[in-house]
């Protein structure tokens, strides 16, 4: 009996581990805690002129001084859209992850639309993007979009605004 509590409590424990998130991963979530100000948004790998609506949601142009808030918690948050006009303003709510490569180290930030009691609305769909860099006071993100046959990087710039602690 007590070899079946001892193997029983091993795989309990063992399972605990392998499913937790890197320390890594723990700080980089910690340091997403507050509000964000979207600074800026540029288009890489190709030239000219581009209108884009970001998110399915609204213009490039008023996502621009957007803040964004992330709680680590419960890895729930939103966007607001500041600027009237044709932009639609308002709160989106998101829940947000940020994911592991193979060797545990995060380097994709994900988030998916939920309403106001959490629920997914997007039907499971997200968006999901490269983490560039990560620090205390700024954030760089990037994400490839298809514009007829080339392709563009699409890279957000974050500065942050206010910490949670």
């Amino acid at each position: 009996m007590k070899n079946k509590a001892y193997i029983l409590i091993l795989m309990v424990s063992l399972v605990l581990t392998s499913c937790g998130l890197s320390k890594e991963n723990k700080d980089n979530r910690k340091t997403l805690d507050g509000t964000w100000k979207l600074t800026n948004i540029d288009y890489q790998n190709n030239e000219g002129y581009f209108k884009s609506i970001l998110f399915n949601d609204v213009s490039a142009k008023c996502f621009r001084g957007s803040e964004w808030f992330f709680r680590s918690n419960n890895s729930t948050g939103y966007y607001n859209i500041l600027d009237g006009g044709e932009c639609s303003p308002g709160q989106r709510n998101i829940r947000w992850s940020i994911q592991d490569d193979a060797n545990g180290t995060p380097n994709r930030f994900q988030f998916k639309f939920i309403d106001e009691k959490k629920n997914d609305i997007s039907g499971g769909y997200g968006y999901v993007f490269q983490i560039n860099s990560l620090s205390p006071q700024q954030m760089v993100i990037s994400a490839d979009a298809s514009v007829g046959a080339e392709t563009v990087t699409v890279v957000y710039q974050f500065t942050k605004i206010a910490s949670l602690r």
